[in-house]
């Protein structure tokens, strides 16, 4: 008869300790959310018992509905794809999500989502900028929350975030180094917080480099409702450009194209999030790659242990994403 597979096989397998391999299968604490899916996965592949996720971790046959704008989500595979990695979170902690869009109208008149009648959800995930009236009225239905990909200044809230500061300021520092000093920031900024941060972080890279931000290089690319507006070039052109997106970047890329100018030989473009027009885009986009995954992943956990009534060590998370560079600068 075959050996039964005991902790200490897990533990030698993974390089820890029995210790370890206990606290990860009974849900105690004392390790990362990481190494215990790890030793989950081990016990599994190893036939450990009947080894299953234990009840203590999950918040089973619990809802959580996903709450984005209509402005962000229509033709939007940025958002597309970090929804489906929130439902791939949620089926492996024995959650159900379910998506609500919300329109323009609704947003306004501050209507409470569909979600969150008849008890339907027991928690709320805010994916993208929804305004802070909206925000309020929802959360003060006593429901756990996360603000995903964005976050409110005036309301205390687990928030996970893009590194929206440093991938900025990354970027502007790589236009630097290659010699371009009349760098413009495409980008309103009054927008979202996401816009705002990134502006922020280019304007900390011009100022250690001994250059003063300048208003004129601080060009609009939406208005009120969220829809992108024409560019408007200042009188003294940039020789280079950190947008708030990729999407923007493209369409900057190919307005500079029709006016003659060449990227990046006359003027550099950079875009931010790495997803589908920095590839699209002629020449490509060096853009800062943002970890979806793992902003969907940390938004589920976090809601998650809120939903257990287990303390949050970081509300706020940020996810480190990482420089690309390409052919447009």
């Amino acid at each position: 008869m075959a050996r039964s597979v005991r902790m200490a096989d897990i533990a030698e397998k993974l390089g820890i300790s029995i210790v370890s391999v206990s606290k990860g299968l009974s849900g105690k604490e004392g390790i990362s959310d990481a190494l215990r899916e790890r030793i989950i996965a081990t016990a599994r592949e190893l036939g450990y018992g009947e080894t299953r996720q234990p009840s203590s971790l999950l918040s089973a046959g619990k809802s959580i509905g996903v709450l984005i704008a209509d402005r962000f989500f229509n033709e939007n595979a940025f958002y597309y794809t970090m929804y489906r990695d929130i439902v791939t979170c949620c089926q492996s902690l024995g959650l159900v999500a379910m998506l609500e869009i919300v329109t323009a109208e609704a947003e306004k008149a501050c209507e409470l989502p569909a979600l969150t009648q008849a008890g339907r959800v027991d928690g709320l995930i805010f994916m993208g900028e929804l305004s802070l009236d909206y925000v309020r009225k929802a959360v003060a239905l006593g429901l756990p929350y996360v603000l995903l990909d964005f976050y409110k200044n005036d309301l205390p809230a687990d928030n996970v975030i893009s590194d929206n500061v440093h991938g900025s300021y990354l970027l502007t520092r790589h236009l630097l180094d290659s010699g371009r000093r009349r760098i413009a920031f495409v980008g309103s900024c009054a927008k979202t917080s996401s816009i705002m941060d990134r502006y922020l972080g280019y304007c900390k890279a011009l100022i250690e480099a001994g250059l003063e931000p300048r208003a004129d290089r601080r060009l609009e690319d939406r208005d009120d409702t969220g829809a992108y507006i024409p560019f408007l070039l200042p009188r003294e052109l940039p020789d280079a450009f950190v947008c708030s997106c990729d999407e923007v970047a493209y369409n900057l890329v190919e307005f500079l194209t029709e006016k003659g100018y060449r990227v990046p030989q006359d003027i550099a473009v950079c875009g931010y999030d790495d997803f589908r027009y920095a590839t699209l885009c002629r020449p490509a986009l060096t853009t800062y790659s943002v970890n979806i995954a793992r902003m969907a992943e940390s938004a589920v956990s976090l809601l998650n242990h809120r939903l257990k009534g287990e303390p949050v060590e970081a509300p706020v998370r940020i996810v480190p994403g990482s420089l690309i560079l390409r052919e447009s600068t």
